[in-house]
């Protein structure tokens, strides 16, 4: 045994994975795929039927699920993709700072600031003037492989 020290860089994930492998052929329209490093919703799927020698490709078009890009991807049917671990969170929007960070509260009663504001031009309005009012609102936020994003935003009633 050497006299080493072994040093061990802690993770706050604590090693869970961003993704998950899944065959292609199983993946279906509406699922979620990761293409080009990018968390993607499919909106269409089509396969092609094997050569003489080869496998079945599947066809997958998607959109990213945070910039709304329109990506492709060809994969062999037999073969895994990487599926991205997708959630969705409910918060209540507490307070909206200068610099455009939300302050949520999270189920447990802590607060969460690090959420900027859409970059969604019809909810941005919807948030800020419903904040503006007075009004009880409660944001959906969607995460994926590290990225958060708010998606949606429900009107809970007055204060």
């Amino acid at each position: 045994m050497s006299d080493e020290e072994h040093h061990f860089d802690s993770k706050a994930d604590a090693g869970a994975s961003k993704t998950y492998p899944q065959q292609a052929g199983t993946i279906r329209k509406n699922g979620y795929i990761v293409i080009k490093g990018r968390a993607c919703k499919v909106v269409e799927v089509s396969t092609s039927k094997t050569g003489k020698h080869g496998h079945a490709k599947c066809h997958f078009v998607g959109i990213d699920i945070f910039n709304t890009k329109k990506l492709e991807d060809i994969v062999p049917s037999s073969h895994n993709c990487d599926v991205p671990h997708v959630t969705r969170t409910d918060y209540q929007l507490i307070d909206i700072s200068e610099d455009g960070f939300l302050s949520l509260l999270t189920e447990n009663g802590n607060t969460k600031d690090d959420l900027k504001l859409p970059t969604d031009e019809t909810l941005l309005a919807q948030i800020k003037d419903g904040f503006a009012e007075g009004k009880d609102l409660v944001v959906t936020v969607m995460s994926a492989m590290g990225e958060e994003q708010i998606c949606a935003l429900k009107d809970i009633g007055p204060k």
